[in-house]
């Protein structure tokens, strides 16, 4: 297991709302339930996933003034230290609405105190990333304090994680976030629009990590839903992790608690690529058999029983 990892991202108080099937344009649906507000973000759901599959985790993120860290954030082994109190903005909110009929949701984020984390705010924070294993971050926060953070990690000598989600409107990245990325976690959707490579086979996504094994990325995992993930190295190690089948009730959270969990397990050298991914995966099955973001994911006993009942 990991000793530390550090997650630089965001926090959202998630507002959820279950309907029997998605609306089309300009049509009014009742649903039977609202469901409560919960702690969210994609910041926040790989760090708590992180602290609960047992890795002394750092969450550097930014909230509003009215947040109650220790309320919202009191989860075993998630130091609250490098949380940062925005001083003109709000929590960041996040709109979701689940399918009833799926587990699928649509989401719509209003950044809030995320889209106020400036690079200063990340360096003076630079000693929670100089003592990890490994750095993640997300793309709900500003770019280029995604960049200052992986920066610091370089300068360290630790891995970084990035999960280009949400992508930008123009689906481009900047050239020296990539460079400064170890490994690259985007899901189906989010590959296409940063290659151009519709992901249709094993074939495809092939094509699509040799995309940023030439922008200086050396390991990609490429998500893709209910079939599990493909990961490929560019020694040339590949190979596709299967999903555990399981009835979706939500799958917000889904991919972060991957992301989280399965870097738990990672090596430093990432000779056990595969064998962490199906610990994420194994995470991420708890995680969209239950509602919501932060009450779905599970803790490490939960997932090792999940992998105990599919040996």
């Amino acid at each position: 297991m990991a000793k530390v990892i550090t997650v630089l991202g965001s926090t959202n108080i998630d507002k959820v709302v279950s309907v029997p099937r998605f609306a089309t344009s300009g049509e009014t649906l009742h649903t039977p339930n609202h469901q409560v507000e919960a702690m969210g973000g994609k910041g926040l759901n790989q760090g708590v996933a992180a602290a609960r599959s047992g890795a002394k985790t750092n969450m550097i993120t930014k909230v509003g003034k009215e947040f109650d860290t220790s309320k919202n954030m009191n989860v075993e082994n998630l130091s609250t230290e490098h949380v940062i109190v925005s001083d003109t903005e709000e929590t960041g909110q996040a709109y979701i609405t689940v399918s009833a009929e799926t587990g699928d949701n649509i989401i719509h984020i209003y950044g809030g105190a995320n889209a106020d984390m400036t690079p200063a705010d990340v360096r003076a924070h630079e000693a929670a990333i100089a003592e990890s294993d490994f750095l993640i971050a997300q793309l709900e926060i500003p770019t280029e304090s995604v960049i200052e953070g992986f920066k610091i990690a370089r300068e360290h000598g630790v891995k970084t994680i990035l999960n280009p989600a949400p992508m930008p409107e123009n689906g481009g990245l900047p050239a020296k976030l990539l460079e400064l990325t170890d490994i690259i976690t985007p899901n189906e959707h989010e590959t296409f629009l940063l290659t151009g490579i519709e992901v249709t086979d094993e074939h495809s996504m092939i094509h699509n990590a040799a995309y940023y094994f030439e922008r200086g990325i050396n390991t990609v995992i490429i998500t893709i839903g209910s079939e599990g993930s493909f990961y490929m190295r560019d020694n040339g190690e590949e190979g596709v992790v299967p999903a555990f089948k399981v009835k979706a009730v939500d799958t917000t959270a889904a991919g972060d608690t991957f992301i989280g969990a399965t870097a738990t397990r990672l090596h430093a050298n990432l000779d056990n690529l595969a064998e962490a991914m199906r610990y994420g995966s194994a995470a991420s099955s708890v995680t969209v058999s239950h509602a919501g973001a932060q009450p779905s994911i599970p803790t490490e006993s939960a997932v090792l029983a999940v992998l105990d009942a599919n040996k």
